[in-house]
């Protein structure tokens, strides 16, 4: 029997890989005849970095960048075929490098988004796979752009101040100081967002609230987004800031959509092409997926729905085992996961729970008994 094992991770406690791991060694259990394959798995969010390098036997790399309140960070990003860079934009920019107290998108800014960029370019990537989530800014990726060469000025012809309070004084953007290498990359973006850029659906709106904005702050982002958006049609015509996506991250899918000609694609599609899932799915028995918490957002095209679908293209059962299970989970069997079953064994404290051992003895003691079980009605 050959069983694929592709879970996203379980968030602070096991990677893809160790997740997918611990139930190879469940199913180790019931049969020496088990062939398991384990492959790395995540939707574009936090672990996408390391599903794409693991899977694809690339490398890290570790740099130092400008973080969200400008200090220095130290951030990781992957190349892998040798020109293709992997980057998550929290690295650099995300909202868990800013404590709750110092939360404030007026001040946030993506410029270290830009230097990975840069530092990437200059070791001779040219294609680039980038995951927007988790961001703490606001600015519609200005920082980045700036970081990039681009030119965006106050009214006395000096840049703005980094973070969404310089686009209060934006009058003026030029391209002509871009890193010239921009014409020759390809940007290919993770987002599975499709709120527009401003307005009542907008990223000021919906996501501000948990970057630290105040409702005074959320209305004068907004207008100020506004204002970025009518100044870039002014020098790319084909600016929209109501494309779907464009409010992801802050506004970073305009600012890549806009001024790298980027496409924003659904995070989990890009993981599962570029680790070449579908090439070991396809002569499986069965497939097991899984993450953390099972709920109706797995259902919406997190990673595991993203599996399940790719699954019933050849007509496979799929299998999920996760941390736990929510009561509106069954959404799930709707999106072609046959089956779900909650890891945790006996009542403990999440702490315990996600203990990292806890966690792989829990996967593999539940991968052994969906496996028995299956076995026996085989019989």
């Amino acid at each position: 029997m050959k069983i694929v094992a592709a879970f996203d991770s379980f968030k602070g406690s096991l990677s893809s890989i160790e997740a997918g791991n611990a139930a190879k060694e469940g199913f180790s259990r019931v049969s020496g005849d088990v062939e398991t394959v384990v492959r790395p798995l995540a939707d574009g969010g936090e672990g996408t970095v390391y599903a794409l390098v693991t899977g694809t036997d690339g490398r890290f790399e570790d740099i130092t960048v400008t973080g969200p309140l400008l200090e220095k960070v130290s951030c990781r990003y992957g190349i892998i075929q040798n020109d293709v860079a992997v980057v998550e934009m929290s690295s650099a920019a995300g909202i868990t490098l800013v404590t709750e107290s110092k939360r404030n998108p007026l001040h946030t800014t993506t410029y270290g988004v830009g230097e990975i960029i840069l530092d990437a370019i200059n070791k001779g990537c040219r294609k680039f796979i980038i995951g927007i989530g988790g961001s703490a800014t606001n600015d519609g990726g200005v920082g980045m752009l700036m970081a990039l060469g681009f030119d965006f000025l106050d009214e006395n012809g000096d840049r703005i101040v980094p973070g969404a309070e310089g686009l209060k004084h934006l009058k003026t953007i030029s391209c002509k100081n871009a890193s010239l290498a921009l014409s020759e990359c390809s940007f290919q973006v993770a987002c599975d967002v499709t709120n527009p850029l401003c307005g009542a659906n907008g990223c000021s709106v919906v996501f501000g609230p948990q970057k630290g904005a105040t409702p005074e702050m959320i209305e004068d982002m907004d207008r100020w987004l506004g204002n970025y958006a009518a100044l870039s049609k002014e020098i790319i015509p084909e600016a929209d800031p109501d494309m779907p996506g464009s409010g992801a991250a802050g506004g970073m899918g305009f600012a890549l959509r806009t001024f790298l000609s980027a496409n924003l694609e659904s995070g989990i599609d890009i993981i599962i092409r570029e680790t070449f899932l579908e090439d070991y799915i396809k002569d499986a028995d069965f497939v097991v997926t899984g993450e953390g918490m099972l709920d109706a957002q797995t259902a919406m095209g997190k990673a595991p729905a993203g599996v399940a679908r790719l699954a019933k293209k050849y007509g496979k059962p799929v299998i999920a085992i996760s941390g736990a299970v929510s009561d509106d989970a069954a959404m799930c069997n709707k999106q072609g996961i046959d089956a779900f079953f909650p890891a945790l064994r006996k009542v403990c404290t999440l702490d315990e729970a996600m203990e990292k051992e806890t966690a792989e003895r829990n996967i593999a003691d539940t991968a052994e008994q969906v496996l028995r079980i299956i076995y026996a009605f085989r019989k």
